[in-house]
This record gives C-alpha cells, structure tokens and sequence, in this order.
C-alpha cells in the first residue's frame, strides 16, 4: 500500500509536470518571459525595446506589423519565394526539397534529382526483381534439390566492382558539394550577425554601422491577415542585399541554436563563446523563411526566421533608414574624412613645430651674438 501511494504521488506529479510543460509550449514567441532573458534585457539595449513591446498591447494592423516608422516600402507575400509547401496544396512538393535560390542549393537539387534518386531507384528495382526472381525461381516445388553451389567468381566481382563505382560516382560531387559550402566569404563581403536568443533573433550590421534588428514571431491572426505564413511570419525581417557575398556570423546568446534557411541551402549553429562563420549569396530579390534548427527550449518552434533580399541600392536605402545605419560608401568617406582631418592637423602640427624651431634657432643665435658683443667690449 505504501508502494501504490508513493507511485500514485510520483504519477501525480508527472501529470502536473507535463500540464506546465504543455502550457509553456503552446505560448505564442511574443509571450517573452522576462525572467529568463533579464540578463539579455539589462546588458542589450536592442533586447530592452524588445522586451518593452512585448509587454505593450499588440493591437496593431497587419501592415503596421509589417512595416516600421522609418517609412521603407518592404515586400508583401507576393515576393514570397521560400517557404514549405502543405501536403494539402501539392502532396509531392511537400515531401521534397524546397526550390533553392543559391548556387550551392541548386547544385545539391541537382545532386539529388539527376543523380541520387535515379541511382536509389534503379537499386531498389533491382533488388526487388531480383527478389521476386529468386521467390519464384528457387520455390520448393521448382526446385525440390537445392544447389550445393557455395560461390561464384565472376557474381562476387561483379558486386564488389559496381558498388565501387557508384560510390565513387556519388562521392565526386558530393565531396565538391562539401567543399562549395566551406568557401570562405572574400575579404569585401558584408558582415551579417545572427544573434540567436530565447526564443528570437537579433540581426546585427557591424559593416553598416553595428546596428542591430529584433526580430520576433508575428501574432498569427496578424500574419494571416496580412497573407503571410502564420508561424513564419516576422514583425522585422533580416534585410541583406541580393547577388552581393554575405558573411553570416552566428552566436547564442544563452543556449544552442541554428540559423537554417531551407530555400538557401543554409544551416549554421550559434553556439554561446563562439562565433560560426558560412558564405551566403542570394540569386533572386525575395522573401525566404526558415527556423531556429537546434531544440532550445520551450518556445523552440516559435522563433522563426525571415529573410528579405534586396538590390544593393535598395538595401543601401534601407540601411539609411535604421539608427544609426550607414552605407559602406558614407563609412569609407567618413573615414577619409577624418583620414585628411588627421593628416591636416599632423601637417599643421609638424608647421607649429618648425616655426618655433626656427624662432629657437634665431633666439640662440641673437644670444649668441649678444655674448659675442659683450666680449669684445
């Protein structure tokens, strides 16, 4: 009895256990929980304003959620490129890959529809009709004495040597594959940071003046009203530019996450104490949504990602539009700027030192002269 009643408590407690567990998963991203990201709040200005909204009422339209203050004219879901297909709309788009908007994605498209799957195919019906084969072939009634055969040369070569060169087949483009994805991003490309919290994305510029983007899951009834993708949907999307090299960078702020685009054939863990670097350049202007791709916590599948690619001259305007934002052209003339300021004032300072060098060396020699006088008389 006392057995049944520990157990009975112990079960208890699970059932509650579970109930809260429940309860925390199904919270919307925008029900922040201030007490586990205090921390973040009290050291991030940028978390700070986050946080604040979160507690003010989320009353707005769907295109005020869309849209900032700064009056930039984003993209609305006709520009939507990337995104998971329902089984619902196309039963076979939604078991395969996403159309892919990189060089890297549609060479592995490619990879995988021209070569994998045509080889994975004729494998499997080969083994099958040769199953089948053997069934009927080698049944009790068409063969009532076994063959005491035990090998066969020429068989075991075949299936060594084949095998052999389907994987070598298979292992050339996929080793270029690998290399292509572990390109290192040129020295001009433009340094993005994806700063991963519980549980929503910070988006720093340190090219562009090191400002930093928050960017949270929109209320569903908002994304729906707006014709996005409710649970993918964003109040502020990740601006970069299009047909431009990115440098992605990724940290976490508290605990494991990953930054995968599934349309960018992009995947990259932000880990906390370190920063993870990949390549990234976009084909196509569009909107292109993932996830965080690494279990964080309660609200995991609610800090989604979206990624909004623009020409250069619209992602330099853009750019202009947030605090304290600046082109890489305003940063480069500033710095020259203040290059000639420095260059002015060292020059003028070197001209400072030479006059009273020069008054110096008169001072002496009328000194000099003055002695000289003095003797003499």
């Amino acid at each position: 009895m006392i057995f049944g009643a520990f157990a009975r408590k112990k079960f208890n407690t699970l059932v509650l256990a579970a109930i809260a567990a429940l309860g925390l998963a199904v919270q919307p991203a925008s029900a922040q929980d201030f007490r586990d990201n205090l921390s973040d709040v009290e050291t991030n200005p940028a978390a700070q304003d986050a946080a604040a909204a979160v507690g003010e009422d989320t009353s707005l339209t769907a295109e005020e959620t869309v849209t900032d203050t700064s009056g930039f004219d984003y993209y609305g879901p006709e520009m939507i490129l990337g995104e998971p297909t329902a089984s619902d709309e196309d039963i076979w788009a939604s078991m395969t890959f996403q159309p892919q908007y990189t060089d890297n994605g549609e060479y592995a498209l490619w990879m995988h529809d021209a070569l994998l799957l045509p080889i994975i195919t004729v494998i499997s019906l080969f083994v099958l009709g040769l199953l089948l084969w053997v069934i009927a072939k080698y049944r009790r009634k068409a063969n009532p004495v076994p063959s005491k055969t035990s090998h066969n040369t020429l068989i075991e070569v075949i299936w060594t040597v084949v095998p052999v060169i389907i994987l070598v087949v298979i292992a050339v483009p996929s080793i270029t594959l690998l290399a292509r994805q572990y390109q290192s991003p040129p020295e001009d490309a433009i340094t993005i940071k994806a700063n991963g919290y519980q549980w929503y994305w910070g988006y720093e510029y340190p090219d562009n003046g090191g400002f930093e983007v928050i960017s949270n899951m929109m209320p569903e009834e908002d994304a729906i009203a707006a014709g996005l993708p409710p649970q993918l949907a964003v109040d502020n999307r990740m601006v970069v530019p299009v047909g431009v090299p990115l440098r992605i960078q990724t940290f976490g702020a508290d605990v494991i996450h990953a930054f995968g685009i599934p349309s960018l054939w992009f995947k990259l863990d932000a880990v906390p104490g370190r920063i993870n670097e990949k390549m990234l350049t976009i084909n196509e202007p569009g909107i292109y949504y993932g996830q965080c791709m690494e279990l964080c916590g309660a609200r995991h599948g609610y800090m989604p990602i979206a990624i909004e690619a623009r020409p250069l001259a619209e992602f330099n305007e853009w750019v202009q539009t947030q605090p304290g934002g600046m082109t890489r052209a305003q940063i480069e003339a500033q710095a020259a700027s203040e290059a000639a300021a420095e260059d002015a004032a060292s020059a003028s300072a070197e001209a400072e030192d030479a006059a009273d060098a020069e008054d110096e060396a008169e001072g002496e020699a009328e000194a000099e002269a003055d002695t000289a006088e003095a003797d003499a008389a």
